[in-house]
């Protein structure tokens, strides 16, 4: 008898027969189907599937085709101002033009000139401050007014390194600066 035929007599007779051989068996012809798949198939694309969504939303309805929707968002409000007092864009741009001081401006002129554009809050958070740690020398653009509220604002001031964020309050329509926020570029 041949080294051959010996081999499948005993796969076939012992091994074949057990559980472990069957699974064996069912596990090589799986992998083989899968291998010939891929090989069949080709490159993946690499922008196939979950890994890559979309960076715009998937609409279902024509963009031309009018707002269905049962609740609409209120206009922005309007900021009210008393007569005679700053508006928020000038408040702004006036707290912006302090806070960026300049040469040779000491912690008590610096807090000084922010005192009366500043919440009292806003200003006891600054007493610790120093003029010499403020991260931006110039304005670059005019600053942009986004109104939340009639009495409430955001401003955002691009500065030559950086943008500054404040929140504007005007519980009696005298527009201060409540909050102060640093986004470096």
């Amino acid at each position: 008898m041949s080294p051959l035929r010996r081999a499948l007599e005993f796969l076939v007779t012992r091994v074949l027969r057990s559980r472990l051989g069957i699974a064996l068996a069912l596990a090589v012809v799986v992998f083989g189907i899968v291998g010939a798949a891929r090989l069949v198939a080709g490159p993946v694309d690499p922008t196939f599937g979950l890994s890559h969504r979309p960076t715009e939303p998937i609409t279902t309805v024509a963009p031309t085709t009018g707002d269905d929707g049962v609740i609409s968002a209120p206009p922005a409000p309007s900021p009210v101002t008393r007569p005679g007092a700053l508006t928020p864009e000038k408040t702004a741009e006036r707290f912006v033009t302090a806070w960026l001081g300049g040469p040779g401006v000491t912690a008590e002129q610096w807090h000084a000139g922010l005192r009366p554009l500043s919440t009292p809050e806003l200003t006891e958070k600054l007493a610790g401050a120093d003029p010499a740690e403020v991260p931006a020398r110039r304005m670059v653009e005019p600053p942009t007014l986004r109104p939340r509220a009639e009495t409430f604002v955001e401003v955002v001031v691009p500065l030559d390194s950086g943008r500054l964020r404040l929140e504007l309050v005007a519980p009696d329509g005298r527009w201060l600066v409540d909050a102060v926020d640093w986004e470096q570029q």
